[in-house]
This record gives structure tokens, C-alpha cells and sequence, in this order.
């Protein structure tokens, strides 16, 4: 190959790794602006659902302490928010289940479908706090909830009474399912022997009004 013929070649080869470093870096610019965009989507989620302070009447002392003591401390952003109007319930989601969780709010339970996601929704709440009410809940009842792509709504079909090592209660579902989980009986004194089960079918999706930003780059 005579000189003028590197000389292209070396050309060629200088303009595909200028390309691909141009490439790079607008994907790279992509990705920040959709992980920032993400972060102020659920912080703007947040912030917009608000809670107000629970019903507290069917508390026990102990865990209304244990809520009032988490108050000012920092919380993860909820993944949705609960709503069961028969039994005035609105409620943040948080991720996992441990004590402190509960505390604040209700938990999901790991390795069950998302909030917004098909499959079942495993939602876990301690029975003298959040759930106390669930007591009420009967087939029919409604529960709703929020993510930031819209509003959920599902309808009771059964409560049961399991044991507590009965996990198939979370096994996966092919159609979008709650799976609410609490200790029984309610006013057991002492670690309660058993689980109390609500499971609820979908039955609406109603899609937010104002789309979040990253929906918008897709």
C-alpha cells in the first residue's frame, strides 16, 4: 500500500473511533438525563402523595410509639400509595418488610411483583398498626393504588387464615394481583400465631394526567 493509501486508511480508522466516541458520549448524556429525570420523577411522586396522619384509634400503645419515634427520621420515597376507603386507609408502600418499615408505613414484600407490574403484589403491615383495619375487609371491598403511572384499582375476592410458614400465598399470579399479609388473630397478646390474608383482583388502570419525563424520552 503506497503512502497516499495509509494516509486513507489511517483517516478512516481516526473518523469510526471519532464517531464512536461522539456515540458514546450522547448515549452517556442519555442515560444521566433518564436516571436524573427517574430520581426527580419519584422524588416529585413524593412529595405529590403526601400522606396524612393515620387513623390511630385501633393502635396499640406500642406501636404508636414506634411510629411517632420514626417521624422526623429520613425514609426511603414510597414505590406507591395504599388506599382502602372502607377502612380510611391511606398509606405509603416502602420497600421491604423489617420492623422499622412497618413502622412507617406498609412493606413490600421482596421478590413479589412491583407496585404497577403484573403478577402479585405482596403488601406486608402489622396488625395492631396500618392493617389493624383489615379485620373489616370483606369480598367486595375496594382498594386503590397510586404509582407514578397511574391509578390501580382492585377488588377483594377472598380473606383467609394461614399458617405462617404457608408462603404459596405469594406464589406469582398471571394476572395483576394484591396480596395483603398481616399477623392474626388482630388482638392476639404476644407473637400471633397465624397469618391473615386479603387477596385482591384488578380491575382498572386510569393513567396519570401528567406522564413523567422519562416516559416522554422513550
Amino acid at each position: 500500500m503506497d503512502a497516499r493509501g495509509r494516509r486513507l486508511l489511517l483517516l478512516a480508522e481516526m473518523t469510526c473511533w471519532g464517531l464512536g466516541l461522539v456515540g458514546l458520549l450522547w448515549w452517556g448524556a442519555f442515560q444521566a438525563r433518564v436516571a436524573t429525570q427517574s430520581r426527580e420523577d419519584v422524588a416529585r411522586f413524593a412529595s405529590t402523595f403526601q400522606v396524612a396522619a393515620p387513623d390511630q384509634s385501633l393502635w396499640s400503645p406500642q406501636r404508636l410509639s414506634a411510629w411517632k419515634r420514626l417521624l422526623h427520621e429520613p425514609a426511603p420515597p414510597p414505590l406507591a400509595v395504599l388506599r382502602i376507603p372502607k377502612i380510611r386507609l391511606e398509606v405509603a408502600v416502602l420497600p421491604g418488610t423489617d420492623d422499622a418499615t412497618l413502622d412507617r408505613g406498609v412493606g413490600h414484600v421482596e421478590e413479589t411483583a412491583l407496585p404497577g407490574a403484573d403478577g402479585n403484589l405482596g403488601l406486608a403491615g402489622h396488625r395492631d398498626g396500618f392493617f389493624r383495619g383489615l379485620k373489616e375487609i370483606v369480598a367486595g371491598d375496594v382498594m386503590e393504588l397510586d404509582t407514578m403511572d397511574g391509578t390501580d384499582t382492585y377488588r377483594v375476592v377472598r380473606t383467609w387464615v394461614v399458617e405462617p410458614d404457608d408462603v404459596s400465598v405469594l406464589d406469582p399470579t398471571p394476572t395483576r394481583t394484591l396480596t395483603l399479609v398481616t399477623c392474626y388473630p388482630f388482638y392476639f397478646i404476644g407473637s400471633a400465631p397465624q397469618r391473615f390474608i386479603v387477596r385482591a383482583e384488578h380491575v382498572e388502570h386510569s393513567e396519570r394526567k401528567n406522564p413523567s419525563v422519562v416516559s416522554q424520552l422513550k
